[in-house]
């Protein structure tokens, strides 16, 4: 199977793994690239599943810095706890001596007990009827021009992003993949476009595959220069994958993005 963008390469050490930060894996004006933080969490949340050898219930990311262009990011896993069905996790990834962001997560699941979706896509057009959300840095070869992104709704004022994903390359859903559309919650709100996230939390309800995936964004408010959101993540006939919830530091106006 063909390695997806965001996924690490192993290394001798079964607990290291590395992901080189080229251009598939950057976003952000041509000036002032840096490795999204999406991808960082993505490729740590294989690394864990890898090391774990188990699919992920939950991971928080807590970023620290960004990886450059160019830059060889380093994956350490740490396995303190390996339960009979969870699995306790935490990584780190570094750029040399700088440390990127470091992720903790649980692994594993239990397979005999009852199932239910209490959370409902909200009725919104269809992918093809829906306008391309214009892109953030139309001149960039970047990561972002790996998706089709259309805006079935968006409304300042309630702060609410209703955007539909494809996946232009059609790489499979995966955990990791769910990671970086969930990385695009700041984009939900004009004000907080170009935001510095502080942080990505993800938890998986369903891994299925679809074509679309439809990412219902909330903002809860903004308050000293802060945001704080959370978003669903919908297949496209409804299936929730996955919910997220993220805190980012407002731009200045002049480093947003819309």
């Amino acid at each position: 199977m063909t390695r997806a963008f965001y996924e690490p390469t192993s290394t001798d050490d079964p607990n290291r793994f590395r992901l080189d930060a080229t251009k598939d894996v950057l976003v952000g004006p041509p000036e002032r690239q840096f490795v999204m933080g999406g991808v960082g969490l993505a490729s740590a949340i294989r690394a864990m599943e890898w090391a774990a050898d188990r699919p992920l219930i939950w991971a928080a990311a807590q970023f620290l810095s960004s990886g450059a262009p160019g830059d060889s990011l380093d994956i350490d896993v740490e396995l303190p706890v390996v339960g009979g069905k969870v699995t306790q996790a935490r990584s780190t990834t570094r750029a040399g001596d700088n440390t990127i962001l470091t992720v903790t997560a649980s692994l594993g699941g239990r397979g005999d007990r009852p199932e239910a979706q209490f959370a409902k896509m909200p009725e919104v057009p269809a992918p093809e009827s829906c306008e391309p959300k214009r892109a953030d840095h139309a001149s960039t070869d970047d990561m972002q021009k790996r998706f089709d992104k259309r805006t079935a709704y968006q409304s300042d004022a309630q702060g609410i992003e209703r955007l539909w994903f494809r996946r232009i390359h059609g790489e499979p859903v995966t955990a990791g993949l769910l990671a970086i559309i969930a990385d695009f919650l700041a984009g939900g709100h004009s004000l907080a476009a170009g935001s510095a996230s502080l942080d990505n939390t993800l938890r998986v309800h369903n891994i299925v595959q679809s074509e679309w995936i439809l990412l219902d964004t909330h903002f809860s408010g903004f308050a000293g220069g802060v945001f704080h959101g959370h978003t669903h993540l919908f297949a496209q006939d409804g299936t929730l994958l996955a919910t997220a919830g993220q805190t980012g530091m407002m731009p200045k106006p002049e480093n947003r993005y819309m």
